[in-house]
């Protein structure tokens, strides 16, 4: 009989554009983008709320978006 591992959990990732105060933070899945190409972002607040999926383009974008208003 052989068992079948089941899927492995999402380790998050806290933003290094988060606010210091702990009140603005996103995180991502890095793990995850790597094995998928899907990039995955939560607020840290709520993290069993919603989530976004971006592809790499769309999370360079929002990376280049928090360089320039961080």
């Amino acid at each position: 009989m052989s068992s079948t591992p089941g899927p492995r959990p999402i380790r998050w990732v806290k933003s290094t554009y988060s606010g210091g105060d702990g009140g603005q933070c996103i995180e991502w899945a890095p793990d995850h983008a790597r094995a998928t190409g899907e990039f995955l972002i939560r607020d840290s607040k709520n993290p069993n709320g919603p989530r976004l999926t971006l592809t790499h383009e769309g999370f360079t974008g929002l990376v280049e978006l928090a360089k320039r208003h961080g």
